[in-house]
């Protein structure tokens, strides 16, 4: 059978469905990989045919980073210069957005015909719903964290309606859906008439549920207590496969555990492919607060540049990358952006968490550690010295590493959940066969 992935954004949004690409190749299919031009050259050393689309996705991350921050940061702020600037930094990503959208739907347009199934990303899915329903083929979408109506946690919401009683949450997510449609509307119909296709009769998100798509969660619904029962109706669309990972090894794996079994084990400080905005104060920072707790740290500054200020300190150590999978477990906590996969990551290896985060769906796992007990979350921005140290000696309560050993024994092994994942996708093309 023939399968296109289709899926944008960082390293995080690309490796799960490289994975699931990878274990559909194994069994024998035909799969044709469409991922941004930045994560070609990874796609394609995991043995996958890979057509480059859209801009470097770090550009457009780095776009939204921006509006973020400004979001979080000064939504409490009522001045016109502030309006003025969230205002121009909502039309850049929205700009950017659009572009990306467009070249969704002529890449995908190209490809898909004769394909069995569609396979993306959450991001952009909707352009892939387009195709998919235009060639009359299944779609699967693969979200990262809960993005469909429900009365348990919102990745999209402000923070201040995530408090809402269950049945309010939904009313709330149920109009913003059909708010953020409405607003876009026409210039969806203008995308779809080029296609041939009618005009929407209502949000995306609402028509590919009714189509009959897969919707896999690549999270462990033991995460999000409720949710499963509330999505009971929708039990075989939106089945949790656990996070998603090839727990792939990097070249520094052998050096990073050969310093951390010359003393205690460390802290872990990982960025992702968040850009920090001060690596030098980043990296004094965290030299600071663990001397003061008498702690060892391991920092891995991903996309952020960190060069020229590696520290002279015995008791830190800073490299470019590790694998989590590797390099968790000989560790005391973890603390991180927040990020699905990273915060999975830790989870698993049974480590108490710290999220500093920046983004939506970052401040949604910051909020489940705090519930689980097992770590704390605070936005970056809010992030100094004194914060850092209290954070850390609440996380590193026994309690913690107690009950963050408890939730590991329920996470979803990474095979376990790519190898659900391909069956899901294939049984769902093998049906349109049989069909």
């Amino acid at each position: 059978m023939k399968f296109v992935l289709s899926s944008y954004g960082t390293r995080g949004e690309i490796e799960p469905i490289v994975g699931i690409g990878r274990e559909l190749l194994r069994r024998g299919h035909d799969v044709q990989m469409v991922v941004p031009p930045d994560l070609a050259d990874f796609t394609e050393a995991a043995g996958l045919a890979a057509v480059a689309y859209r801009i470097d996705s770090q550009a457009l991350i780095e776009a939204y980073r921006k509006y973020c921050a400004h979001y979080f940061e000064s939504s409490w702020r009522v001045s016109r210069k502030k309006s003025q600037e969230k205002a121009r930094l909502a039309r850049e990503s929205s700009l950017l957005g659009a572009q990306c959208e467009a070249e969704t739907r002529t890449t995908l347009m190209s490809l898909a015909p004769g394909a069995d199934l569609l396979f993306t990303g959450q991001n952009f899915e909707h352009p892939a719903a387009d195709v998919a329903e235009l060639l009359g083929i299944p779609l699967a979408t693969l979200h990262f964290t809960p993005i469909r109506v429900n009365g348990q946690v919102s990745t999209f919401l402000p923070p201040v309606l995530t408090a809402l009683p269950p049945s309010l949450l939904r009313a709330a997510m149920s109009a913003t859906d059909w708010l953020n449609w409405r607003a876009t509307s026409k210039t969806e119909d203008a995308e779809r008439r080029k296609l041939g296709l009618p005009k929407a009769t209502g949000p995306w998100s609402w028509r590919i549920a009714e189509r009959g798509s897969l919707e896999i969660q690549a999270y462990d619904g033991v995460l999000f207590p409720g949710l499963a029962t509330e999505w009971a109706r929708w039990d075989d669309q939106r089945p949790f496969v656990g996070a998603l990972a090839m727990e792939l090894p990097t070249e520094f794996d052998e050096e990073v555990l050969s310093w951390i079994a010359k003393g205690t084990p460390p802290i872990f400080f990982g960025f992702g492919s968040m850009p920090v905005e001060s690596a030098a104060d980043t990296v004094a920072m965290i030299a600071v607060v663990c001397a003061q707790l008498g702690e060892r740290a391991l920092i891995c500054s991903g996309s952020s540049d960190f060069s020229g200020c590696v520290p002279h300190f015995d008791h830190v150590k800073v490299v470019s990358a590790v694998s989590y999978a590797a390099i968790f477990p000989a560790c005391r906590a973890v603390v991180h952006h927040g990020s699905t996969g990273t915060t999975a990551a830790g989870l698993r290896a049974g480590m108490p968490t710290l999220i500093l985060w920046l983004l939506h769906d970052q401040r949604v796992w910051a909020t489940e550690v705090k519930r689980l007990k097992v770590g704390a979350g605070r936005h970056i921005s809010a992030t100094t010295e004194k914060s850092l140290a209290a954070d850390l000696r609440r996380i590193l309560a026994p309690q913690y590493l107690a009950r963050a050993r408890e939730i590991a024994t329920q996470m979803t092994k990474p095979a376990e959940s790519v190898s659900n994942a391909a069956d899901l996708v294939e049984g769902l093309a093998h049906a349109r066969r049989a069909g």
